[in-house]
């Protein structure tokens, strides 16, 4: 049965992005050290990576991540979702905005929604069996997260302190979310922890 994974990686600090984002810059000052994993991991951190994009029907994400994905530093025509070439299955990604863009220099692989909440019904429908991935930014994950639409939280808690950028979680009070870990992959790099989201607790 289809899940709604958030699967996204943080700082000890709890931080998605560096310092100082921008468009040309989309982790922000030191924000690469969040993805040694994916590029610079060991066996087990590869087999993390495998897994999920296995696993993946469809992708959330939000506008200011789309911006950066789309702009000419972005993705390129050879490197897409999940870190693996354009060549292989690449899944319908669902954006959250309110304000779409004309056209996309990446081509109709994405698509423009208004609310998490409609994102996650279009993500399911073409999903089939697979899951829906919420990939960022933190915004996005967030708000899925505290709409109650989310069955699984994954985090990759990279081995670094950014000191600033871009929140998970807000700094503010805010919903308390209850989740019961399922599995914890440990790497020199990351420590991959797999929570479910309690329903209805």
């Amino acid at each position: 049965m289809s899940q709604v994974v958030i699967d996204i990686s943080v700082s000890l600090d709890g931080y998605v992005t560096g310092p100082n984002v921008g468009i040309d810059n989309g982790l922000g000052d030191g924000g690469e050290a969040l993805h040694h994993w994916v590029f610079q991991g060991n066996a087990e951190d590869n087999a993390v990576l495998d897994a999920a994009f296995a696993a993946t029907g469809a992708v959330i994400q939000g506008r200011n991540l789309f911006d950066v994905i789309d702009a000419p530093k972005g993705w390129s025509d050879e490197m897409g979702y999940g870190a693996k070439p354009t060549g292989e299955v690449n899944p319908p990604i669902f954006v959250v905005t309110h304000s779409a863009p004309a056209k996309t220099r990446l081509g109709d692989r994405f698509r423009f929604v208004g609310s998490p909440e409609e994102a996650v019904a279009q993500a399911k429908e073409v999903a089939g069996d697979k899951d829906v991935f919420v990939m960022g930014g933190g915004q996005v994950c967030y708000e899925v997260l505290a709409a109650g639409l989310a069955d699984v939280l994954r985090l990759h808690v990279a081995s670094v302190v950014l000191g600033g950028g871009t929140r998970l979680f807000p700094a503010e009070p805010a919903q308390a979310v209850e989740v019961e870990l399922v599995e914890a992959v440990s790497t020199p790099a990351a420590q991959h922890l797999t929570y479910r989201v309690l329903k209805g607790k």
